[in-house]
């Protein structure tokens, strides 16, 4: 990884933090991905889920959650063998979340220059708790189900923050040594 333009110019703090950084948003570039690449077998990850919570008698301590994974495998594969071309949408869902982690490259080569993603990152964790509770229940999701998903934006937002808070850090270092 290239460091950026003007790195000789930092101070000692400055360079500090950009390792930091750079751990940062590679935690939340790791998420988006796995995220992504885990939404093209959603059929077979939650007949996988259904399985496992059956067979280790878990289901019997979580019945709602056991219901509610029991319901959504069912669908799936309902939909998977007689209407395959729905799953098109969650392909969707998961080039999304690979664009988006893609997008974090910038920062993640110059936090500074593009700092500006990290704080898009950041706006688009807090509109996850709007759009998980109302199209969540909409959609007649578990309100357990949102909160899972709210806990995304939720756990991202950490590195983010940290993240930019640094990157803030960062420039300020760089202002003082010129």
């Amino acid at each position: 990884m290239r460091e950026d333009s003007s790195s000789a110019s930092l101070t000692p703090a400055g360079r500090r933090d950009t390792p930091l950084i750079r751990i940062c948003l590679v935690i939340v570039i790791l998420g988006l991905v796995v995220s992504g690449v885990t939404a093209f077998p959603l059929r077979e990850e939650l007949m996988l889920g259904r399985d496992v919570l059956n067979s280790t008698g878990l289901s019997a301590v979580f019945p709602d959650l056991a219901f509610w994974v029991q319901r959504v495998a069912e669908a799936l594969e309902i939909t998977g063998t007689d209407y395959p071309f729905l799953a098109y949408g969650t392909d969707w869902l998961a080039f999304a979340h690979l664009a988006i982690a893609v997008a974090f490259i910038g920062p993640l080569i110059d936090p500074v220059r593009n700092v500006w993603v990290t704080i898009w990152g950041l706006i688009m964790c807090a509109g996850i708790v709007p759009l998980a509770l109302i199209a969540g229940a909409t959609r007649g999701l578990p309100f357990g189900w949102q909160l899972i998903d709210i806990s995304f934006g939720v756990v991202a937002a950490v590195p983010l923050t940290i993240a930019l808070v640094l990157t803030r850090r960062l420039e300020r270092s760089r202002v003082v040594v010129r």
